[in-house]
């Protein structure tokens, strides 16, 4: 294993800048919000650690890219921020989210409040679901996976059609597997910061899907035309778990984080680090460095407090002890789903020492 680790010095200006005008700005900041940014660079750090490489497939090995500081940031003269008229974040889901139209519904609307929480002070805003039919999407059967895709460029001028007036962005959701072009095998997502448009796939991160038992697989011998949508109706979607919520909680924010400007984080554990592989992903924390915290803040205008107090809000909110939705659950047409985060209490307890050090 492989410890990216950065000085002191270096993740001090990476943070504040040498930029008389941004050193200005950051010292205008609370004083207990400087005092959590500031433990990116202090050696009593106990909240930010270091990135750490695993193998030589994971991102910053793989894909290497210029690091972005926040002077870098905040100076792209393509970055797009929020504005007055423009302060929605909208979601569209294509297909179904569980094997239930009331399995679908709660999860978009926990990825709905969990958005809200993550770029608090926007408004996020549902679009009625879609089928796949609607988007007139091309779409395959993966030779390796036998399981069905969909073309992610499609979708993407799909969404730039539907944005509507009041969207910063667009995102689509779906439980379908994603390709960009015939000779990719698949990719977890795609987006056009350009157009402020995104599409991304939570196929990938339900239990099964590399298993020999997946039950999405689609008959090789199956001849698919590619104008017959029938062929998702009542497509195959992974049980609801914990796992599976965190993992698409992460995906999300990550990818509209991207739209927002933010690029690979290489300076501390962070949610906007590059991933490879989903064991690679799961390594990412859910969390924010301090650097892209404050690029976050600088492109919303967030008090820190404020969202650290929504996202334990969401936490908590109609929690309970069950790991997950069971399919004997989903038959009933009144059922009250419980909201599965087993997976966030880790992170719950990580966001209260940092409400402590703020409020200190």
């Amino acid at each position: 294993m492989q410890t990216v680790r950065h000085s002191e010095q270096t993740l001090k200006t990476a943070l504040i800048s040498k930029n008389p005008t941004l050193v200005s700005q950051y010292e205008k900041l609370d004083a207990g919000e400087r005092r959590l940014l500031n433990k990116a660079f202090k050696a009593d750090n106990d909240l930010f650690g270091p990135i750490t490489l695993h193998s030589e497939s994971d991102w910053i090995i793989s894909h290497p890219e210029a690091p972005q500081d926040f002077e870098q940031f905040f100076s792209d003269p393509y970055r797009k921020a929020p504005s007055p008229e423009k302060r929605s974040i909208y979601i569209q889901c294509i297909g179904s989210l569980g094997n239930t139209r009331i399995i679908s519904d709660e999860y978009i609307k926990w990825l709905k409040g969990y958005c809200e929480a993550f770029f608090y002070s926007l408004t996020v805003k549902l679009l009625e679901p879609v089928p796949v039919s609607v988007t007139r999407c091309s779409f395959r059967v993966n030779d390796n996976t036998q399981n069905l895709q969909i073309h992610a460029g499609d979708i993407l001028r799909f969404l730039k059609k539907k944005k509507p007036g009041d969207a910063f962005c667009i995102v689509g959701i779906t439980m379908i597997d994603l390709y960009p072009r015939d000779s990719w095998n698949f990719v977890f997502g795609q987006a056009s910061l350009t157009d402020g448009v995104g599409i991304f796939s939570f196929a990938r991160y339900g239990s099964d899907f590399y298993s020999s038992r997946f039950e999405g697989k689609v008959n090789k011998l199956r001849r698919v035309s590619s104008s017959d949508y029938s062929v998702f109706e009542n497509y195959y979607t992974p049980e609801v778990t914990s796992v599976l919520l965190l993992r698409s909680c992460k995906t999300l924010t990550h990818e509209i984080g991207h739209i927002f400007g933010l690029r690979h984080c290489q300076w501390l554990a962070c949610l906007m680090q590059g991933s490879n592989h989903l064991e690679e992903a799961d390594r990412r924390p859910l969390n924010l460095c301090p650097i892209c915290l404050r690029k976050l803040q600088c492109a919303i205008g967030f008090n820190i407090i404020e969202r650290y107090q929504a996202l334990v809000r969401w936490i908590d909110d109609e929690s309970a002890d069950t790991p997950g939705v069971s399919t004997e659950h989903s038959c009933e047409d009144n059922v009250n789903l419980p909201k599965p985060v087993e997976a966030f209490k880790e992170w719950k307890e990580w966001i209260i020492k940092c409400l402590a050090v703020v409020q200190k």
